[in-house]
């Protein structure tokens, strides 16, 4: 598909309101699972479009329905989560090329240039070759653990065809494998007492600490053309310098872009559980994030829809895809065999900083790469 005139004219006809959409939404707080406002307000947003089919749902997804005759459905999403816990008005500032803002980028602004350009089919009346959602989704940063996303495949799930997201910000870019994890919070616990008085009882510290040297003595999984990893992201615990530690807290996670290693990896770190609890070591086990690799996904069909970015990168931006591993909200469809991928719709530098930056100069690209691709899906 390449764009035509009327296409084009549109993009850069709405550039100016594209940029009002990006500063409206980049000041609204909006941490994983506390994203009202900004579901209120793309709410809002489509309905004024002209959607006629719009609500929000209970995991505070925006869902936009184009129904069609044929009732196998495609989504397309971006996420209104930010990963920044601020619950006042987010800090933006601009200059003549450049937007200043924490998650100005991830994922305001890819929310934003799919939002103005779904209104351009809408507003054209180009019918869909088959029945397509567009969401504003919740919580895809750090322990929010997808819950946007899985809720729509757990909604949709028996008539979704594909699933496509945009995030990042390069648009060469196509997130093809899904990085699954899983997310511990692991807390150990022992008789602890005086540091002097009961001098010889086990310090809960030690006990964690040892374990943490076990767990980093794992050898990943060597198999060709994955990647497997694993992290200690935090640890606390103790009372005093003359208190023997009585508990101990960690929070671990281990990665990987293939699913049988994550099950390696999900059974070595039970094995050492295991362990320390033989040894009369309390330890409570706590999950607090799971995300999926791709497990039973058609491997035409799959290929089928990179295949449609693929084309789209290179006749847009003109350069080589790259493809890439990623954990994204494709990981909620590809971890049930639904074929999904994630791509980028706008450029800038810092994301998950303070100093995060969007490039203007990227905006009309990134409408134009998104208008190729998602003028696949309709009768043009």
């Amino acid at each position: 598909m390449n764009l035509n005139e009327d296409m084009q004219k549109y993009i850069l006809e709405s550039q100016d309101e594209l940029k009002e959409l990006i500063r409206a939404l980049s000041v609204i707080p909006a941490p994983s699972h506390h994203e009202e406002e900004r579901a209120e307000f793309c709410r809002a947003w489509f309905e004024s479009a002209g959607f006629e089919r719009v609500h929000i749902d209970e995991a505070l997804n925006v869902v936009c329905e184009l129904p069609a005759e044929d009732p196998g459905t495609t989504v397309f999403m971006a996420h209104t989560d930010v990963v920044f816990p601020d619950t006042e008005p987010l800090p933006f500032r601009e200059d003549t090329d450049t937007f200043y803002c924490p998650g100005v980028c991830d994922d305001t602004a890819n929310l934003a240039v799919m939002m103005i350009v779904v209104r351009y089919f809408l507003q054209r009346g180009i019918r869909p070759k088959h029945s397509l959602l567009f969401v504003a989704n919740s919580c895809e940063e750090g322990l929010g653990n997808l819950k946007g996303s899985k809720a729509i495949v757990k909604d949709y799930g028996d008539r979704l065809k594909h699933l496509v997201t945009f995030d990042g910000i390069r648009f060469e870019r196509v997130v093809t494998r899904a990085v699954g994890s899983h997310r511990y919070r692991v807390t150990v616990t022992t008789e602890g007492g005086h540091s002097f008085g009961a001098f010889g009882n086990r310090n809960a510290i030690r006990s964690l600490a040892s374990m943490i040297d076990a767990l980093y003595s794992v050898k990943v999984p060597d198999k060709p053309g994955t990647k497997t990893t694993y992290n200690v992201g935090t640890i606390s615990g103790g009372t005093s310098v003359n208190t023997i530690a009585q508990r101990a807290e960690m929070l671990y996670e281990y990665r990987s872009d293939d699913f049988e290693c994550l099950e390696f990896m999900r059974k070595c770190f039970e094995r050492v559980v295991d362990a320390w609890r033989a040894m009369g070591v309390g330890v409570e086990v706590t999950l607090v994030g799971e995300r999926s690799c791709a497990n039973g996904v058609d491997p035409d069909a799959h290929q089928a829809l990179i295949a449609m970015a693929d084309r789209s990168v290179s006749e847009i931006i003109g350069v080589e895809p790259v493809h890439a591993s990623s954990s994204t909200d494709a990981n909620s469809a590809l971890g049930v065999g639904i074929p999904a991928i994630c791509m980028s719709a706008v450029k800038g530098q810092g994301c998950h900083t303070r100093e995060e930056t969007l490039e203007l100069a990227s905006l009309v690209t990134g409408c134009r790469l998104t208008m190729d691709f998602i003028a696949s899906f309709f009768e043009i």
